[in-house]
């Protein structure tokens, strides 16, 4: 099956990632992130196990470890050096299918670490002292790191977007260098802020924000000042971000990826399924239990027949070298997608 949308095609290939079949990857509420590495690898993480994942173009595992994480919610790469790292960003919850999907009571132990591809801990950042923080929840989504070769200066951008809503800077020896809540920009106070994303097509890099909840972008430079906002008049619930030449792809959650141009602007929508991207949240026409379904006993399974072609709840979006996509889902079970480019 292929998709397009402005000039671009894409090949569907359905259940791309070959994940061992066990109880925990068919029971496990997938909500996690991806990420290709130099090599041609992708990494991303179980569905039910604290387990990071590498596959190869072919869909095939080729690599895996287990991590001090309870979620791989947001992962990024960055080389240091001559040595690729990958970052996770950490929630501290996640749902659980032996308590009715529901999360564990008591406080989430948030946290953001670096990692070598080996599984070894490089670095874990430090949750910032603020006063918010004194009552407040510190449950980061997404991480991502300004590169020296791009103009950046190898500074760590952290999303709280599970907690307080701020975005924390860090220097990238780990020194915690400040923070931003959306109040600094005209845009206003982040609501949501999902995801964060270090954008290098042009010549000054730009820190981009999934502000989902407010269904909009925000743009900063790499000192964490405002530039602007857009995609409210586009954008239901943008998730994640990747970048494919001049193409800008963002996980919409609500059931498509949008694919927007160099200058912000939408190209078309690509895998998106009307029933549920062009319906709000909650309304009378929201499909029951979305991502998932209910069962005969009244609880949550995974969500049947599943379309190619067709996005349920895209969480992550990656791409790699020769412009293929790769989508993570929000449901029970997962669903890793690859998009062949023609």
């Amino acid at each position: 099956m292929k998709i397009t949308v402005g000039g671009l095609t894409y090949s569907w290939v359905d259940s791309w990632a070959q994940v061992p079949v066990t109880e925990s990857s068919r029971l496990g509420w997938a909500h996690h992130g991806v990420v290709v590495a130099h090599n041609g690898e992708v990494i991303t993480f179980h569905p039910g196990d604290p387990t990071v994942l590498g596959f190869n173009a072919g869909g095939a595992l080729v690599r895996s470890w287990d991590a001090p994480v309870v979620e791989a919610h947001g992962m990024a790469l960055a080389t240091d050096g001559s040595t690729e790292f990958l970052w996770i960003a950490d929630p501290g919850a996640k749902r659980d299918p032996a308590i009715g999907y529901q999360y564990q009571p008591g406080p989430r132990a948030g946290q953001v670490i670096k990692f070598h591809l080996s599984g070894k801990v490089a670095m874990k950042l430090a949750r910032p002292a603020l006063p918010v923080y004194g009552s407040g929840t510190y449950s980061p989504t997404s991480v991502t790191v300004f590169p020296q070769r791009h103009g950046g200066a190898g500074d760590v951008w952290v999303a709280d977007g599970y907690g307080e809503s701020y975005v924390h800077r860090y220097s990238g020896s780990g020194d915690y260098l400040g923070s931003i809540n959306g109040e600094e920009g005209r845009a206003g106070r982040f609501n949501c802020p999902h995801a964060v994303f270090a954008d290098t097509r042009k010549t000054d890099p730009e820190l981009y924000i999934a502000d989902r909840t407010n269904r909009r972008v925000q743009v900063f430079d790499t000192d964490g000042r405002f530039k602007r906002s857009f995609g409210a008049d586009f954008l239901t619930s943008p998730s994640a971000f990747a970048v494919s030449g001049d193409y800008l792809f963002i996980a919409e959650l609500r059931g498509r990826l949008a694919v927007l141009d160099r200058e912000d602007r939408l190209v078309g929508y690509l895998g998106a399924d009307p029933v549920i991207a062009d319906v709000e949240r909650g309304s009378p026409t929201d499909p029951p239990a979305w991502p998932n379904r209910q069962g005969p006993d009244g609880g949550l399974v995974r969500p049947g027949g599943l379309k190619p072609g067709k996005f349920n709840s895209p969480h992550g979006v990656a791409a790699d070298g020769h412009g293929n996509l790769f989508v993570v889902e929000w449901l029970i079970g997962g669903r890793y997608t690859k998009l062949v480019k023609s």
